[in-house]
């Protein structure tokens, strides 16, 4: 399946997603940001996806928000942005935060791959993935306070699991530019690799190895629970291990271990 701007190909419930304006750095315009959530939707309307690998085509993962959204704002024309901030469909993200967002909210894990230059927008879309692996030289950076604006993009849910509250002031008061290893020392990305849509494609192919009933559950459980009471965590465990039990998935699973092969698993059939 592909699109001008998100190009996807998915194979053995694997999808590789890039996003595709290389020319521009993959720069978000209105119509990528319209492609990103498109993209996001269809995904997690199939069932039978295991896990989502996002990356960039060209020189780099996303440079943000396109420099001509900028001219229309100094110019005064900045109608179309404003609208993307008031215009809400399914859910609680608007326009403007679902490029992000959706990828967080995706039933399946999402592992962004970030080579070159990941800034301002662009950092955001990675931080709505579940993990990040950035090449040692990659430049991630919050950077949205160089235009006078805040970063809006969903970040308020996702930066807030990753480091402590004073470090994501800093970054976003500064506009600091960190490497890949910088960026790994501080918690905003999971690990580096010399090439990261290598490393990634390897996890999701051990990923996708798995019962993807309980890999489903497993996102759902720290999704919902990472930030309940105790008693709302608890009972999401006992929930989720209860409806696992016993399904074919987890069957072939035992069966598997037991027979020292490869397990056969099936689709995705379980809602929690």
């Amino acid at each position: 399946m592909m699109s001008e701007l998100v190009t996807i190909e998915i194979s053995q419930g694997i999808a590789d997603v890039r996003l595709n304006r290389p020319d521009k750095y993959n720069a978000l315009s209105p119509q990528m940001f319209s492609a990103i959530i498109e993209a996001g939707e269809t995904l997690a309307a199939d069932d039978s996806l295991r896990v989502v690998v996002l990356s960039g085509n060209g020189r780099g993962f996303c440079a943000g928000l396109d420099m001509g959204n900028f001219q229309g704002m100094s110019d005064q024309k900045s109608d179309q942005s404003a609208g993307n901030l008031q215009t809400f469909n399914d859910g609680p993200a608007n326009n403007a935060q679902r490029p992000a967002y959706v990828w967080k909210r995706l039933p399946v894990p999402v592992i962004a791959a970030i080579h070159g230059v990941s800034y301002g927008g662009g950092l955001q879309i990675a931080l709505g993935a579940d993990i990040r692996i950035a090449a040692p030289d990659a430049k991630l950076s919050v950077m949205e306070i160089k235009w006078g604006l805040i970063p809006d993009m969903s970040i308020t849910q996702t930066l807030r699991d990753l480091m402590p509250i004073d470090v994501a002031k800093e970054l976003t008061f500064s506009r600091r530019i960190l490497s890949g290893q910088d960026a790994s020392d501080l918690g905003l990305v999971t690990r580096v690799a010399k090439d990261p849509l290598e490393a990634a494609m390897a996890l999701a192919k051990e990923i996708a190895g798995k019962n993807p009933d309980a890999i489903r559950f497993g996102k759902q459980l720290f999704e919902e629970s990472w930030h309940a009471d105790e008693a709302t965590g608890l009972a999401m465990e006992s929930k989720l291990q209860t409806t696992l039990i016993g399904t074919e998935n987890q069957l072939e699973a035992i069966k598997a271990n037991f027979e020292n092969r490869s397990p056969a698993f099936g689709p995705a059939t379980l809602k929690a």
